[in-house]
């Protein structure tokens, strides 16, 4: 995982609670809506990514998405949908789909709680690490796909290609 961490021992019992003091430890700025919903802004190594946290009573559930700025042009759209296959099946946690309204890609998950008093502290800096690396790492399949005019399967390959060292 990448570090992204919260400092100090107490677990707030609200589950924003913990959400707030991991991005305020990090120093993203967020926008706490009410004690059900949060926005954040993280940055990243290819661009700004926008994370919503929204908590939904009746599922017991908190909702998580981690959406990134690329526009997908209509004629590109059954590409990136084999794109989005191929990389879900690459994943253990979560999965990117598009959020239509906006034509964005994003990343999504949800955090069953039922039952729990709320989060553990390392469960949210698993949900928002997870994101971050995913995001990361297939941000540029995205682009490979939409703007390079490349098939979706060399797109996942060069993505799933890791580095050593630095060049």
């Amino acid at each position: 995982m990448t570090g992204i961490r919260v400092r100090g021992e107490s677990s707030p019992t609200n589950p924003f609670d913990i959400i707030e003091k991991l991005v305020s430890d990090n120093d993203w700025p967020f926008d706490r809506r009410n004690d059900e919903e949060m926005a954040v802004q993280v940055p990243g190594r290819w661009c700004d990514y926008s994370l919503y946290f929204t908590w939904n009573e009746s599922a017991g559930a908190m909702h998580f998405t981690c959406a990134f700025d690329i526009r997908i042009p209509g004629p590109r759209r059954c590409t990136l949908y084999e794109l989005l296959a191929n990389i879900n099946d690459k994943l253990w946690l979560g999965h990117f789909c598009v959020w239509d309204e906006e034509g964005v890609p994003m990343f999504r998950h949800a955090l069953p709680l039922r039952g729990l008093c709320g989060p553990s502290v390392e469960q949210i800096e698993d949900l928002v690490d997870t994101a971050i690396i995913e995001c990361e790492r297939f941000y540029p399949a995205f682009q490979y796909v939409l703007w390079g005019g490349k098939t979706a399967a060399d797109a996942v390959a060069a993505a799933m290609v890791d580095t050593v060292g630095e060049a």
